[in-house]
């Protein structure tokens, strides 16, 4: 029985060569999932039962009987299998009568005008068109979307100006508004989901003329309601709808900006004008970068210390300070005597819960602007000079932190009686 298995094996691997294909244990074969291997399965274990030794003759002719089935059967699914791949194979049904799956993808003849469309070929006029078409569309595209780019860049460089009050960053603004026209716009930048536009004051020359300043600030519509109560001095408008009715407005300021062009008024009725808007640290680079092209000149070697002198005087408003009672600071000493001195209880407490903490000295501009806000609060406590135009209008921050430590000085002086202010 012995001598019979090992003679099978050898006739497969001899007679039937197939590179990767040799006789192995059933459990091997039990992978094979196609009928020609089912059939050498069969014959296999059938011929490798254990006959009775005396049935010689019985055990030769099954064996032969093996060999010859296993031969024929194996033969031809060899012959079957296609010594080369056929672009017509791919994951697709043979036509033998085997009826396999052939498991080979060759893209022999495969063209890559099959990834294009399958509808007859476009001649050269049809293309030109077809380009000449898209490069509008193009052109078309990028019209739109630089209309678009310029029409940003003016909404947000372009602000409707209402003249009232001199703000500074931080503050908050609380009026009422019965004119149709300020409605109108407040209405519309709401709607346009650009709640701000520009707050000038006013400035007064030593001609004693009032003009309006050049210098504003950017103001949020922080709320807007229909009045619950109106101005003991209110003088509404009447329309010919009857009676106007008041808005109540907060307005908390923000950037600062200079008017950069000329104003006009819209067909609405407010004015509008091209701004550029400042930033305190932009400003304080471009002072000492500017002092830098020509350090032999005197002068420019003080510009190139100005901004070092504004950060050392910024120091005063927060260091402690021999000549105030308890070595107060000097912004603390003013806290303490303007809650003595406020209006209705809890004013400083409000105000300095919408100005927030102090910049640091190291922001000589936000800080002087800071104490601006202050001194200067909305409503105005009658304890202090006028300065928020000054700080507006000045082009240094040294200027800036000397304008306000002067009016916080002055301001104290007034309050503890030490100089009462004209």
């Amino acid at each position: 029985m012995r001598w019979l298995e090992q003679n099978i094996c050898a006739f497969f691997n001899v007679f039937l060569p197939p590179p990767s294909f040799s006789l192995q244990p059933t459990h091997h074969l039990l992978h094979k999932s196609s009928s020609r291997y089912r059939v050498v399965i069969v014959i296999y274990v059938f011929t490798m039962a254990k006959l009775p030794l005396g049935n010689s003759v019985l055990r030769f002719c099954l064996a032969a009987v093996t060999i010859v089935l296993t031969s024929t059967t194996l033969s031809e699914a060899f012959s079957s299998r296609p010594t080369r791949c056929s672009s017509t194979s791919l994951f697709s049904e043979s036509s033998n009568s085997g009826g396999y799956v052939e498991e080979y993808d060759d893209f022999a003849n495969f063209s890559s005008t099959q990834l294009t469309s399958s509808s007859p070929t476009t001649s050269s006029t049809d293309t030109a068109d077809v380009t000449s078409t898209v490069n509008n569309q193009e052109d078309n595209f990028l019209s739109s979307l630089q209309s678009r780019l310029q029409q940003v860049e003016d909404n947000s460089t372009r602000l409707p100006l209402m003249i009232l009050d001199t703000m500074l960053p931080r503050q908050i603004l609380q009026i009422q508004i019965q004119h149709p026209t300020l409605k109108a716009l407040m209405k519309h930048r709401v709607n346009e989901e650009t709640p701000t536009l520009g707050m000038l004051g006013m400035a007064r020359l030593s001609t004693g003329q009032t003009v309006p300043l050049k210098t504003g600030v950017e103001v949020e519509i922080i709320q807007m309601e229909k009045a619950t109560d109106s101005p003991p001095d209110n003088t509404s408008s009447s329309t010919a709808g009857g009676e106007e009715e008041g808005w109540d407005i907060s307005l908390r300021a923000g950037r600062r900006f200079l008017i950069d062009g000329e104003v006009d008024k819209t067909e609405d009725g407010w004015t509008e004008a091209r701004v550029k808007f400042l930033d305190s640290s932009e400003e304080e680079e471009t002072e000492i970068s500017s002092a830098m092209k020509g350090p032999s000149s005197t002068e420019s070697i003080g510009d190139r210390l100005s901004v070092a002198r504004a950060i050392q005087k910024c120091k005063e408003f927060t260091a402690p300070n021999m000549n105030m009672n308890g070595s107060l600071s000097l912004v603390d000493r003013w806290i303490e005597l303007a809650k003595e001195n406020e209006r209705h209880p809890g004013q400083i407490d409000v105000l300095l819960k919408q100005l927030g903490e102090i910049p640091p000295e190291h922001e000589p501009t936000e800080r002087a602007l800071w104490v601006g806000a202050l001194i200067n609060p909305l409503p105005s406590m009658g304890v202090a000079t006028e300065i928020r135009p000054a700080l507006l209008v000045s082009k240094k921050a040294e200027e800036r932190v000397q304008v306000a430590l002067e009016g916080l000085l002055k301001s104290i002086r007034h309050m503890d009686g030490s100089q009462r202010l004209n």
